[in-house]
């Protein structure tokens, strides 16, 4: 196991270097996304000025304040609160976010599905895992909202943040198969097994 400093955006090679078990830390730039934002990106047809080509995406929906632009707020927003959601109910758009935008990192808490596991083999990505409740630390981690693209689904808005030393993160899903999910699920169902055979209850 082994930690990466990644400055965004990032090549799929370095990438396909990432295995299960290391840790990430990223630098300089960093997207977020939700669910809105990926439904009329994917499921309504529209488009964003914004280039994710190389780059990783967060699974969020800051809490931020709306103040005038200037040199420190250029996109007229102060972070409040940027805290991660569950990546689950957005397993169906890992695809097309590395196919059609070119995202090579996803960021949340959770994990995602076998889906999105054979896009990262595919196409060259992987998932990185958050620890939920950390809101307030994330937070210390983004110097500033850069710029801010499909504002009407506000606070589901692709952000663009300026980020410094955002992590470490946890590589929970490769480009090589491997998944940290799939490992625990296998551990608990032969746990469950064992427990159950020990209480002459057939499984």
């Amino acid at each position: 196991m082994a930690h990466h400093e990644l400055t965004m955006p990032a090549t799929e090679a370095q990438v396909r270097t990432l295995r299960i078990g290391d840790t990430v830390t990223l630098q300089r730039t960093l997207y977020g996304i939700r669910d809105a934002t990926q439904i009329h990106l994917f499921d309504r047809g529209r488009t964003t000025r914004l280039d994710l080509h190389g780059h990783a995406v967060i699974h969020t929906a800051p809490n931020v304040r709306k103040v005038p632009q200037s040199t420190e707020h250029p996109a007229g927003y102060a972070p409040v609160c940027i805290g991660t959601t569950t990546s689950d109910r957005m397993e169906r758009f890992t695809r097309p976010l590395m196919a059609q935008l070119g995202v090579r990192l996803v960021v949340g808490k959770g994990g995602l599905r076998e889906g999105s596991l054979a896009a990262f083999a595919e196409l060259g990505g992987v998932y990185l895992a958050i620890i939920g409740g950390t809101a307030a630390l994330e937070t210390t981690w983004i110097e500033q909202i850069e710029d801010v693209d499909l504002d009407d689904l506000n606070p589901e808005s692709l952000w663009r943040f300026r980020i410094r030393d955002f992590g470490p993160l946890l590589v929970a899903m490769d480009s090589h198969g491997g998944s940290l999910y799939r490992t625990v699920q296998a551990d608990s169902a032969a746990r469950r097994a064992q427990v159950l055979a020990s209480l002459g209850v057939k499984a």
